[in-house]
């Protein structure tokens, strides 16, 4: 299946770097990417700041934002969240340390960085939507003007609910895999990682290639599990990890920042996840990709990129 490539208009002049993180008492590096110019946004455009899901799954697959700068002329930040690909990595913190009050921070740092901190839009994907929405919910940002979540949970919960009703619609001898591994903990066995596989072409990339830079994201993942392990657990519908009791289904009625929400027919994040988001924000609207599953920037990436595109520049 071939990706839908925009019309690009504008030359992807882009720069990279690294800031300084300092977190109680020790000074880590966050590794960013910036599509555009933030100095030549034309008038009623803000910069956007792409988080990558996971937990510690690394920037690459959320590139295709990229393209609302060839499209839009909206400028583009990705970064690497501090544990995963460029940025600092530290796999013997305790588990304590991997908090989204941490990663709320961090993001309040690059926000000063760029000078941005007073006009900004965010994206963020599964995880990443998860961290966007805590941070407008719980952090009250003045300069926050659009919020997209995307492919994501309102809480751990029902991301479990969810994932837990796809579970039970593959083969009866994959779920008997997927039972006998997690109750044994032997998750790292072939088996199980059979059977994960199986899951994720149903439910996270239906193309029959997947994009490299989606595989890249994987690669760095599985190079430093730290992250993903520690927060989520062994995998996507066996959660132990510190974000098990996560929810933001409580303050989501403080988002003033106008939402799109957006999920997919075969995704990950059935609607039961993300409805909250729906209910709850004041100002949201809710767009359902009908051929996608939980990375439609790349299974419907023309239209995904004309959804937000308009949402960010005529909302």
């Amino acid at each position: 299946m071939a990706l839908a490539n925009p019309n690009h208009q504008r030359p992807m002049a882009s720069t990279t770097g690294k800031i300084d993180f300092h977190y109680e008492g020790v000074t880590y590096q966050t590794w960013y990417k910036l599509v555009g110019d933030l100095h030549t946004t034309k008038a009623g455009v803000r910069s956007l700041i792409a988080l990558h899901g996971g937990p510690g799954v690394s920037h690459s697959y959320m590139t295709p934002h990229t393209d609302l700068f060839a499209s839009h002329g909206i400028p583009v930040i990705l970064y690497d969240q501090l544990g995963i690909g460029e940025s600092s990595h530290h796999p013997d913190a305790p588990k304590e340390f991997w908090t989204a009050e941490l990663f709320m921070d961090e993001l309040e740092n690059l926000l000063a960085h760029f000078g941005i901190s007073e006009n900004y839009d965010l994206v963020g994907h599964s995880w990443g939507g998860m961290l966007a929405g805590n941070f407008a919910a719980a952090r009250q940002p003045k300069g926050l003007k659009h919020l997209i979540v995307t492919d994501t949970p309102a809480s751990m919960a029902l991301w479990m609910e969810s994932t837990k009703g796809l579970v039970e619609q593959l083969p009866n001898d994959v779920q008997d895999v997927i039972r006998k591994h997690e109750k044994a903990g032997t998750t790292e066995d072939p088996e199980f990682q059979a059977a994960m596989h199986l899951f994720y072409q149903k439910h996270v990339c239906r193309l029959e290639t997947w994009p490299d830079e989606l595989t890249a994201s994987f690669a760095a993942m599985e190079a430093d599990p730290t992250v993903y392990q520690t927060m989520q657990g062994p995998s996507e519908f066996t959660i132990t990890g510190t974000l098990k009791t996560w929810t933001i289904v409580d303050i989501l009625h403080t988002i003033k920042a106008p939402t799109l929400m957006i999920n997919s027919v075969y995704d990950e994040a059935q609607d039961v996840c993300i409805l909250p988001f729906f209910n709850n924000i004041p100002r949201v609207k809710w767009v359902q990709f009908a051929n996608s599953s939980h990375v439609p920037f790349f299974e419907e990436r023309e239209r995904y990129m004309q959804v937000v595109g308009d949402f960010l520049t005529l909302a």
